[in-house]
């Protein structure tokens, strides 16, 4: 009877432990910011002179085709813009752009570029 009683206390023990790392792990990943087109309309003066030109071609620093992101998914391009604010990802003028948003204005702008087809 006292094996059965440490194996159920074993087992007990086992799962609570499971859900206070499942818990921390959870804790860590902060919610996604929901965003918002139409604030995301007012935030994006940065991106529409390279963004909103068919076929733009930026020279600096080298030739590069500049994506168009409009119709866009809105996870990939926060994802995306947080790349490039932490140097996972670079390309000079994206990096500082990225570097002034928050994580609010990420999600904004997002909503706003996936919005348009």
């Amino acid at each position: 009877m006292k094996s059965v009683r440490l194996t159920r206390h074993g087992a007990v023990a086992s799962v609570v432990a499971s859900f206070l790392v499942a818990g921390s792990a959870l804790a860590a990943d902060p919610p996604a910011v929901q965003g918002n087109a139409q604030a995301g309309s007012q935030k994006v003066s940065m991106c529409i002179g390279c963004h909103g030109i068919q076929d733009y071609r930026a020279a600096y620093p080298e030739l590069y085709h500049v994506p168009m992101i409009a119709g866009q998914n809105a996870a990939y391009i926060v994802a995306a813009l947080k790349e490039y604010a932490s140097g996972a990802r670079s390309f000079p003028t994206m990096d500082a752009i990225a570097q002034s948003l928050s994580p609010q204005d990420m999600a904004d702008v997002a909503a706003y570029y996936s919005s348009l087809k």
